[in-house]
Formats: structure tokens, sequence, C-alpha cells
């Protein structure tokens, strides 16, 4: 009957046992106090190096390479601070390239991972998903309609290469017998041998098969941008006049991110969207990175791009990986399914982060996103004013920050990041021509004094590479 309440499950009696209440407040009451002694970067303790070097070797052994860092946590941070197995602690600046938004042991999170522990299941898949699956797909959707747009659909997925793997089944399925597919240079999309066919990276297809044809279009480039448009435009036209029908459909960052951290303003985007649209060619935003890190919760949001979203897929920050599509590529039964869509314990934590990105005060011009990308930016024009060899721009977009090192070559780029990792802060590469060091804050918990900190550690390491001679 209409205002009588829920008959309660089993399972909510055991959620809200008042047992679990105390034990999630004792845990995050041990896990702050052992938090609070981690005050700052330090060095690795003395006792630990030689142990940890062996530890790093046999991994490398192991899984058949070396690390990128000599980095194995020791399970315990604080925030932007990180603690490592050899007793060191770094400011961690790229949060697993964009995954952990808001740091390293989240009390937060911790809790979201006790009541994920206390699931009937480990993994949720395809057969079996609980309410909590249900739940995390409504408010994909939700969060994607709030400035219009038709996305009505998600499926999840463990990874945002799987992700992709989705969105490109739907294109070619709704779009048969179109074969071709169409990206901007110097995207990347992910390593599966399908993704690995979108991504502009000849060198990472070595000795794989050629399955998937890709016609690439020149992204925006903020050194010409009175003709860009005009060059990327021409040159869609000639593949649309080569190959005719062919194209199922244009996956898009808006912002690059492998690419060099380089967006486009709206003015090249919507033109190129408009094309596209009346040619019927489908157009995917791939937002794996870009999630939550403008002045809206998805960049097509930002550039103000909802009326041309077919299918948008997300990942890195959400933990949960989706895929977004509207009605008309609704799949045929059969073409996506998967055992595992996630496990508990990050359906839990995709929920949580989900609520915190609505509720807290990280979009619009004036939120978090953007205040922490304007003091990176404000502390790297100075020091580019100060000493324009050191450091150039652009300086990225909202909590993607960014900046091209000394002379923009791959050797000085690695020889900075390697030396910046010893000084204390993690960083990464990205684009080539120049090499770009990239930066993905843990913007839900960054301090405006650790990005001073962070800052003039950058302005020292750089400074430490210029002076140090080519071998």
């Amino acid at each position: 009957m209409v205002g009588m309440a829920r008959p309660l499950l089993q399972a909510d009696l055991l959620r809200n046992d008042p047992r679990l209440q105390q034990a999630r407040d004792l845990l995050q009451s041990t896990l702050r106090d052992h938090q609070s002694r981690l005050t700052g970067i330090r060095p690795p303790q003395a006792g630990l190096e030689s142990s940890y070097t062996e530890q790093l070797a046999r991994f490398a052994e192991h899984r058949g390479g070396q690390l990128f860092f000599p980095y194995l946590g020791s399970g315990l941070g604080r925030g932007s601070l990180v603690e490592l197995a050899d007793g060191s602690v770094k400011l961690d600046m790229i949060s697993g390239i964009g995954v952990h938004g808001f740091g390293h042991s989240d009390p937060e999170l911790l809790a979201t991972g006790i009541d994920a522990a206390l699931g009937d299941t480990v993994m949720q898949g395809n057969l079996q998903q609980n309410t909590e699956s249900a739940q995390l797909a409504a408010e994909f959707v939700e969060m994607a309609s709030l400035s219009g747009g038709a996305l009505q659909h998600c499926f999840l997925t463990t990874s945002g290469a799987m992700a992709n793997e989705n969105a490109l089944k739907l294109l070619f399925q709704k779009n048969h017998p179109a074969q071709r597919m169409l990206a901007f240079t110097h995207c990347f999309s992910g390593r599966t041998m399908a993704t690995g066919q979108l991504t502009d990276r000849a060198k990472n297809r070595v000795g794989l098969p050629t399955f998937m044809p890709v016609d690439y279009l020149p992204f925006y480039d903020h050194r010409s941008p009175s003709t860009s448009l005009h060059h990327t435009l021409r040159t869609l036209e000639e593949h649309l006049e080569r190959y005719p029908g062919a194209h199922a459909g244009m996956i898009m960052e808006l912002i690059q991110g492998e690419g060099g951290y380089y967006s486009a303003p709206r003015e090249f985007l919507e033109p190129l969207c408009a094309t596209l649209r009346r040619h019927r060619i489908s157009i995917w935003f791939d937002e794996i990175q870009t999630f939550g890190r403008t002045t809206h919760p998805f960049a097509f949001q930002h550039f103000d791009l909802e009326d041309f979203a077919d299918i948008v897929t997300v990942g890195k920050l959400t933990q949960v990986c989706a895929t977004l599509f509207t009605s008309e590529f609704v799949p045929q039964p059969g073409l996506i399914s998967q055992t595992f869509t996630g496990s508990t314990a990050s359906i839990f934590a995709s929920l949580s982060i989900l609520h915190r990105l609505r509720t807290g005060n990280f979009f619009g011009e004036g939120g978090r996103i953007m205040q922490i990308h304007h003091r990176f930016a404000s502390h790297f024009e100075k020091l580019h004013q100060q000493h324009p060899h050191l450091i150039a721009g652009p300086w990225g977009i909202g909590g993607m920050v960014a900046f091209t090192p000394l002379d923009g070559s791959a050797a000085a780029g690695k020889k900075f990041l390697e030396l910046l990792f010893r000084n204390g802060v993690m960083a990464f590469l990205a684009g080539a021509q120049p090499t770009r060091i990239r930066m993905l804050p843990p913007f839900g918990v960054i301090t405006d004094e650790e990005i001073d900190d962070v800052c003039k550690i950058i302005s020292k390491t750089l400074e430490r590479v210029h002076s140090i001679p080519d071998a």
C-alpha cells in the first residue's frame, strides 16, 4: 500500500547493526592516528633501501620488465602523501594516472570498503549484480543528463579499455556494414587489440595484426588557432571522399591525455561535431581521463557538446568504468556481456566518489578544481617569465595540469621526472615533440600549501636538471 514502509531484508539489518558503526569508527580513528605521523616528504629510511631494491628487482623479473618508477607502496598514505616500502614519503601528483582523486588512505573510502567486505560476493558480473550496481548505473546516467543530452543507458565494466571495447562494438553493430573509424592524431584509447588499433602510437602495435582501419584528423593546434579548424575539416572531407559511407564513428578525447594535455575550444569542436552529424557519423567522447576534472562532471558538458554525445566512456577516477549510450545504440543480445563488471569494493567506492563530486564544491569556474588549476598555472607562469628556458605552457586545463620542461626533448623530460621523484614529487610524461610533464593531482584532498610546495620543488628540480651537462 502507498505510504507503507518497505519490509526490511536481513541484509538491511546487517548493514544497520550498531556494532558495524562502532567498527567503522574504530578503524577510521586508528587510520587517522597513524596518518598523523605522515607530515611531509621524507627520504628513504636507513636499513630499508637494500631490501627495497631487492623487492623491485624480483618484481621486475616476475613481470618481465622494470617499473617506470622505483615505486612500491607500503599501503599507507594521507591525502596527497604516500609512504613507500623504503620508508620514503612522496607527494603524489599523478594519482595512479587519475585514479586516486581523493588521495591515499581516504577515511571515507575505508568506510565503503567495510560495507563492501560485508557483501555476499567479492566480484559482481553480468549474471549476478547487487542493488548497488543498479544504483551506480543510475547515478552515471543522471550525471550525464545534468545539462541535457540523451545518454539513457549505462553498461558497467572493469577498466577503461573494456569500456572503450564495448563502445567500439556498439558503434560497429549500429552502423554495420561500416568498418572504419575516425580519431584525432596523438590519441590514446588503450592497449587491447582493438583499442590499440585506435591509439595513434605505432610502437604499441609492433608485431600485431591490423584489422581495423583508422583515419586520423589533426587535433586543434594552439599555435595556429586561425587555421586549425579548416585544416581538420579539410582532412575529414578527404577521408569521407576516399571512403564514402565507410566510417562507423569518431572517437574524441576533448582534452588529449597521453597526447600532452592539450585542449581545444568549443569553436573548434562544435563545427567538427556538426560536420560529423551531417554525414551521419556517430560521435564517441572518450572521458576515461577527463571525467571529473573540468568545470562539469563530464568534459562534453564543459564544452557544451551535449547534443552530439552518442556514446561516452568514463573510468579511472570512477573506480568502476562505464560505457554510456543513447537508445539508438542499445545492443542486440550477446554483444556485450562480462563475467566481471566490477568488484563490490570498487562499486561501493564509485558510489561514494560520485556522491562527493555532486555534493562538494568541485565544479564551476570558481570550484575547487579550477582553483587548483589556477594556482598551479600561476606558479608556472611566474617561473616561465623569470626563466623561459626552463618551462613553457600551455598549462593543461582543470584538474589536468601540464607543462613542457626545458627543451621539450624526451631525454630531458625523463631526466627531470627521475630527479623530481628523488626530490619527493611524482608526476608523469605525456606527448612527444615536445615531451610534456603531466599531473593529475588528487583534487579532493590537495591543499594550497601542498601545491606551493610541489611548485617550489619543480622549480628547483628544473634548475638542477638544466645545470647538469649532457652525458
